[in-house]
């Protein structure tokens, strides 16, 4: 995996700006398969198909603790609001763990995200576009 793009891609997102669709180019051409974003540790992790792993650090500061109960329609408001209205990935974060969103796996290739709660609750979104399929 190409360490250096993970990280810009990394960085670039955390500054808001560059669209997710453009992210997920910068990525997959990285090397990166999946990639698991940790709102308790404040760190995302990216692994390649070979078990490589590149973790970067989510700098914000002054984020909210994320909620103790799961909050589905909050959420899909909040990827609504950052598909439609280009909402900057910290309001992002910030709306993900009032939501009580403790982290998240956004599979590149199965073009989809699954959303955790603390207490196991889950969504899965599909990217703009993608359809789920049979069975799922």
């Amino acid at each position: 995996m190409n360490a250096d793009l993970i990280t810009a891609a990394a960085n670039a997102t955390l500054a808001g700006g560059t669209p997710f669709p453009q992210i997920v180019g910068m990525l997959i051409e990285a090397g990166v398969e999946f990639y698991h974003v940790d709102y308790i540790a404040l760190r995302k992790s990216f692994y390649g198909g070979a078990g490589a792993v590149v973790t970067t650090a989510m700098s914000y500061e002054n984020l909210p603790p994320v909620a103790a109960d799961f909050d589905a329609p909050a959420l899909r408001a909040n990827i609504l609001d950052s598909q439609q209205k280009n909402q900057h990935y910290r309001d992002f974060t910030m709306r993900a763990m009032q939501a009580g969103v403790q982290g998240y796996f956004a599979f590149l290739r199965g073009q989809r995200v699954t959303y955790l709660g603390r207490q196991g609750d889950q969504h899965t979104e599909w990217f703009p576009g993608a359809k789920p399929q049979a069975g799922l």
